[in-house]
């Protein structure tokens, strides 16, 4: 199980870069379990504030953290030598983040991205960032966590069940071992792929459903929109070589549901009020936590019309949020769509 021989799970040393809300909570499960983790943190109030309060007063305000999380601004503090790095940062700063981790990331290290997303200009998910900018990490060495999971559930440690997911298996299981316990259970699998994008798309469909229940739409048009949007996750997970089954799992139709029905959900906020009238601009500016799904949503866009595929509902929301597009007319346009078009 363990890839180093003198090591057992107990005793492995681990960092996690990123102090947000899920980063936050992640380290926090962590240290529950007896981990001592050194947590990077951007901000230099929130450093503080965890290590004077035992609080992330910004991100995570409810929760009391562990005195085994140790916050560092420095990135080599939390990175050099540790087995397993797990990275939490938003999708836009995927990169600068491990063009800054490269040089101390130790040969066996084990990387774990818990961020959901795709890039903006690469069209690359959060995993293939990281194989990017950090050629000498093997694959194998390389795991994806996510499902449906609330960070400020995990962090009042609610039973949570996720997924983790690499093209070694060996990898997969240790990941799962590390973070198992009796209110946080994983599951692995082969195929991280569809897991990324079964965790990016699922936030623009959280933007989409925001804006039903925004309108009013009622509960009809909710799920059929979150249904059709499970469809639009197939077809772009087929471009990435996805599994179609992982999509009927946590990563696919969990992480979806949770998001587009959780009052907990960022993206579904921002939809809500986008359909109750509210600018992008106006509700960026009321937002200190990201919502991935903005930013995930040009990507997607633009990844879905150089790729020649049909996924109508990113397409109206990448109207609404970029194009001023009022969000009604959306709604009119994909109830009067071709039926030609919903041929599966």
């Amino acid at each position: 199980m363990i890839k180093h021989p003198d090591k057992t799970i107990d005793s492995l040393t681990i960092g996690v870069v990123g102090a947000g809300s899920w980063g936050t909570a992640l380290a926090n499960h962590l240290a529950l379990k007896g981990y001592i983790i050194d947590l990077w943190v951007y901000e230099k109030e929130v450093k503080e504030q965890i290590e004077t309060e035992r609080r992330n007063r910004i991100f995570l305000p409810d929760a009391e953290l562990s005195s085994n999380i140790v916050p560092t601004n420095d990135i080599r503090e939390a990175v050099e030598g540790k087995d397993l790095i797990l990275v939490v940062v938003p999708s836009h700063v995927m990169r600068e983040t491990a063009e800054m981790m490269k040089p101390f990331i130790a040969p066996e290290a084990i990387l774990i991205t818990a961020s959901k997303g795709i890039e903006n200009k690469s069209h690359l998910t959060m995993l293939g960032v990281l194989k990017d900018v950090l050629p000498d990490v093997p694959e194998s060495n390389m795991v994806v966590l996510s499902g449906p999971s609330f960070a400020k559930e995990v962090a009042l440690q609610k039973p949570t069940v996720v997924a983790v997911a690499s093209s070694n298996a060996h990898s997969a299981k240790l990941v799962q071992h590390v973070f198992a316990s009796p209110v946080f259970r994983v599951y692995t699998n082969d195929d991280p792929a569809g897991v990324e994008v079964g965790g990016a798309i699922k936030n623009i469909i959280a933007i989409a459903a925001g804006i039903c229940d925004g309108l009013d739409l009622g509960l009809n048009a909710r799920a059929a929109l979150i249904t059709r949007g499970l469809t639009e996750m197939k077809r772009l997970g087929a471009c990435f070589g996805a599994d179609p089954h992982t999509f009927a799992g946590l990563a696919g139709v969990g992480d979806l549901m949770l998001t587009c029905t959780g009052n907990l959900s960022r993206n579904h906020t921002v939809g809500v009020q986008l359909g109750q009238g509210k600018t992008l601009d106006e509700i960026l500016q009321e937002m200190r936590m990201v919502a991935e799904g903005v930013k995930t949503t040009r990507s997607v866009y633009n990844l879905s019309r150089n790729l020649g595929i049909e996924l109508p509902i990113c397409n109206e929301v990448y109207k609404i949020l970029f194009e001023n597009q009022n969000p009604r007319s959306s709604i009119n346009r994909l109830m009067t769509r071709s039926l030609k078009h919903e041929l599966d």
